[in-house]
């Protein structure tokens, strides 16, 4: 280990290579139910650096992963070697041909490339359910599908060019017509033994005809042997056998798409039905009938998101053995669709249906629709018992047997004592997904899910003659049954290419190809009982492309997992361990949590993991910094002015000359002394409230403590409080701000570090105020930040009964809200063409208000851009100056596309957080206010 880690940092940069013990244990686990500790974590950014690790694996005969989310199901993205994250360098997108094709590379979501597609009507292929948090590196090497594409538009068949690298450091590019000659004289071997093979397949009429069929359907067991019959170039056939081959073979460095139309106007219905038969009989006639997705779910699966709100009140009560297919059809114009839905319903008409089609265009209602159908998996995950882990499975059956298929593996279920078992999937398509939860902390769980997953494979092959996979890869679960699917010729095959272009068998071996007969039942993960929020996870990863510190620390589920990792340490009394991985934890899990939430928004269990590390922080503190943040709340009128006096110094000592003095002063003094916050230039110190009178109010005015004491950057003419009680005066509106406002506050100051009873203390206080204020709530109030409207609803939470009651007679009005709803109606605007950028903070995400704000600025410009990486910005109040790498991680995929624009001007809705993106971006963001009220 020594020696690899010697020589490690002589190839990369020491940024790029990760030891610790946490980041060894938060890696060794993906979204399935597989654990392998690696020796190292290492990002490369460079194809020669990737070749440099190529030569690094065999010099120590080390294996090497490659892992781009890490949201395969089937263990296929861990390892006891070098784990090689390509997640976070590898993220270019190129449209080609007015989006006609796109190249990529590993590391960007399919999500992010569809948003891209967009404006061309186009998209990609594959389209999994989780295409948002999916990259495109598992996407092409799992042979992803998913719900609509099918077998056409799967990345086998869209996949246009390939450029990759084999283990012996060559690169290799399709689209170059020189490397068809190049790879036949540099690979000598596995040249040949491609040429070999497709002479083989094509003589052997059986093998040939079995191919061919195999592939008709959903089929990812293996490697592409239908490679060897559609091409003739070994370049070619190589190729498309790395399409699905779980990275086994060769590193994809980028690949050209194909892409399909994406059909703008689309219509959806629940479809319900008194049983499995009825529902998989209707299939046919839909799918002929021109629907795009039928997606299967039997009453198990229902049940199992039957908590959600807006669903139908006779959701609760169908019957025992009922099922629904979501049915969606798409076209390219309304009439289209309407004309699809009218043939549909009529033949609908003559099926069994529990209750009457109801197809809708509402974009919300659509997707709802989906969001049950794909939260189904993790959802079952979450209500599982405490410790239990979720295993999920990918079966593909021919459609007219679905039926009794799906009867038989219900049957399994009890045989084997299932009980929460549930089936779901692409039954356009045959393709079912299953998941049961069980222990596997005992020999006895152990062997029960072993005997259970054999009867399984016997059903799949010998009964029904389906596939062990349809669209998840191989991975470790089923590599023990590839040779029992395919035969021993195809098999042999197989092997012949995994020796051919991986001799010495060290990249990510024992996936696809596996001389054990029990791997399906090694390297297993347990999953201890924690808390709450931990036992819940099921890690599947869709958390982690909205969290801040993902590419400065650790993702929610990285946190997770560390967290589990810790009580195994506990468990096995490893105390030097414990210690090590407690005292890596307080920086990576802690500090550097933003703790902002928004992991919870893509969540479909709802786990915000920033509630956790809030938790987790109050258990830190000690009496004494309880006792000080006690008193602190208690006399926040003093803290909320001598900051106000202490921001308005240093501000003018940064200031002076034009020197930003104290900027350069701190940020020298925390690269020592990491505790010293560094001071951003963009600080500067509140103007005084205006006064607003306390005549009767058509709305009261709380502005924020933050604004009390602090405004960005730039001046401006206006404060943002008098640009809002300008425009209130446009509007007709009386806007007044409580003469005695000073010291009221939501408590995020000290609920988001762990101070919950301080923070309590300070939000009944300002209830008590806000009650006298709005008289007993008659008044609505209008919040000027949109996290301190957000706190006041999260906090309430935390009140007492009394006060919640209390609370409940309040109404809070974010001012995205305010403006939109209230302003906007009783306004005219002169509209611009300049550039507008915004930034949806993650408060105005989670109440939802992302639109409102859209719509705003749509009002006001005809150029509006939302970057397709708006996210969090990390700054979380304070962690720009505490831990400035976190927000300089967090935005800068949002500010690279910001920084292109010309003359955009950029706004926001939260101070610190347009303070942190000014600072960073090299260009002023603005309350959005005022830019309704320049246009007004």
């Amino acid at each position: 280990m020594a020696n690899i880690l010697q020589k490690l940092q002589e190839l990369l940069p020491a940024e790029s290579i990760k030891t610790s013990l946490i980041d060894r244990l938060s890696y060794a686990s993906d979204a399935g139910f597989y654990q392998l500790i690696p020796q190292a974590v290492v990002l490369p950014a460079t194809e020669q650096e990737i070749a440099a690790l190529f030569r690094l694996s065999h010099q120590y005969h080390v294996p090497l992963v490659f892992r781009a989310a890490g949201t395969s199901l089937s263990g296929q993205s861990i390892t006891d070697g070098i784990l090689v994250d390509i997640s976070r360098y590898w993220r270019k997108i190129k449209l080609l041909d007015n989006g006609a094709a796109v190249l990529v590379q590993p590391g960007v979501t399919g999500g992010i490339v569809n948003h891209y597609l967009k404006k061309h009507g186009t998209k990609i292929g594959p389209d999994p359910a989780s295409i948002h948090a999916a990259m495109m590196g598992g996407i092409l090497s799992n042979n992803a599908s998913g719900m609509c594409c099918g077998v056409a538009y799967n990345s086998y068949h869209t996949m246009k060019a390939l450029r990759f690298m084999m283990p012996d450091g060559k690169m290799y590019d399709t689209r170059a017509e020189k490397d068809c000659d190049r790879f036949v004289n540099e690979q000598p071997g596995l040249s040949s033994t491609l040429s070999a093979l497709r002479l083989q397949v094509l003589q052997n009429e059986a093998l040939n005809h079995r191919i061919r069929h195999k592939y008709k359907t959903k089929n990812t067991v293996g490697y592409s042997l239908n490679a060897l019959i559609d091409y003739e170039h070994p370049l070619d056939i190589f190729s498309h056998l790395l399409i699905g081959a779980e990275g086994t073979l060769a590193f994809i460095s980028e690949a050209e798409l194909h892409t399909i139309p994406d059909k703008p106007f689309k219509a959806a219905a629940l479809l319900y039905f008194p049983g499995i038969f009825e529902a998989c009989d209707s299939i046919v006639a839909l799918r002929d009938g021109g629907a795009e997705a039928l997606e299967l779910m039997d009453r198990a699966s229902l049940r199992s998101v039957e908590h959600l709100p807006g669903l139908p009140d006779f959701f609760r009560s169908l019957p025992e053995g009922a099922a629904a297919l979501l049915c969606e059809f798409q076209a390219n114009s309304p009439e289209s669709l309407e004309q699809l839905v009218a043939k549909a319903s009529t033949m609908l008409q003559s099926l069994p249906l529990l209750h009457a089609a109801h197809f809708t265009t509402d974009e919300t209602e659509r997707t709802f629709y989906w969001k049950l159908r794909k939260g189904m998996f993790p959802s079952v995950g979450a209500v599982r018992k405490r410790g239990t882990t979720v295993i999920l499975e990918d079966v593909a059956f021919p459609v007219d047997k679905l039926a009794y298929a799906l009867l038989d593996l219900q049957q399994l279920f009890v045989k084997y004592e299932y009980d929460n078992a549930i089936i779901f999937g692409h039954a356009k398509d045959g393709n079912i997904h299953f998941v049961i939860t069980q222990l596997l902390d005992t020999t006895t769980e152990v062997q029960r899910y072993d005997a259970f997953m054999r009867e399984v494979v016997d059903l799949v092959l010998k009964k029904y003659d389906g596939a062990l996979k349809g669209e998840h890869g191989t991975g470790r679960n089923m590599a023990p049954f590839v040779e029992a699917e395919w035969g021993g010729d195809a098999f042999n095959m197989m092997q012949q290419i995994k020796n051919a272009a991986d001799p010495m068998g060290l990249l990510n071996p024992g996936v696809i190809i596996n001389g054990s007969e029990n791997a399906h039942i090694e390297n297993l993960k347990d999953l201890p009982q924690v808390e709450e929020e931990v036992d819940k996870c099921i890690e599947c990863g869709f958390c982690e492309v909205n969290c801040p510190s993902r590419d400065a620390t650790m993702t929610p589920r990285r946190r997770i997992v560390a967290r589990r990792a810790l009580q195994r340490l506990k468990k096995e009394g490893k105390s030097g361990e414990i210690k090590q991985l407690l005292k890596e934890y307080a920086y990576d899990g802690l500090d550097t949590c933003a703790t902002d939430g928004l992991c919870a928004t893509d969540c479909p269990v709802d786990i915000n993991t920033g509630e956790l590390v809030k938790r987790l922080r109050h258990e830190q503190h000690g009496a004494l910094a309880k006792r000080i943040a006690a008193v602190m709340s208690r006399h926040y009128g003093v803290v909320e002015k001598l900051s106000r006096i202490s921001i308005g110094f240093i501000a003018w000592m940064d200031n002076l000359a034009g020197m930003q003095l104290v900027t350069k002063l701190t940020r020298g003094m925390h690269k020592h002394i990491p505790a010293i916050p560094v001071w951003l230039h963009q600080v500067k110190g509140a103007r005084t409230l205006p006064k607003t009178g306390q005549q009767k109010a058509d709305y009261l005015f709380f502005t924020s403590c933050i604004n009390r004491v602090m405004e960005s950057n730039p001046p401006q003419e206006k404060s943002l409080q008098q640009t809002l009680l300008s425009l209130s005066e446009k509007a007709g509106f009386k806007l007044v701000i409580p003469d005695n406002i000073n010291g009221s506050c939501c408590g995020q100051p000290f609920s988001s570090k762990g101070f919950f009873e301080a923070g309590v203390s300070l939000l009944e206080k300002t209830i008590d105020n806000l009650l006298v204020w709005t008289n007993d709530g008659q008044v609505p109030v209008v919040c000027d930040f949109s996290s301190c409207t957000y706190t006041f609803l999260q906090n309430a939470k935390r009140l007492s009964p009394g006060y919640h009651q209390k609370f409940s007679k309040l109404k809070f009005v974010d001012s995205v809200a305010f403006i939109h709803d209230a302003i906007l109606p009783r306004i005219t605007l002169r509209p611009t063409g300049d550039k507008v950028v915004l930034h949806p903070t993650c408060a105005v995400t989670k109440m939802k208000l992302n639109q409102s704000l859209l719509e705003i600025a749509k009002t006001a410009s005809s150029d509006v851009l939302v970057p397709a990486h708006a996210g969090c910005c990390g700054m979380a109040g304070d962690r720009g100056f505490l831990v400035p790498e976190l927000t300089a991680a967090a935005a800068r995929q949002e500010l690279d596309e910001v920084k292109e624009l010309q003359g955009a001007s950029c706004y926001a809705s939260a101070t610190t957080c347009e303070i942190s993106l000014s600072n960073l971006a090299g260009k002023p963001y603005r309350h959005i206010a005022y830019l309704v009220d320049a246009l007004s």
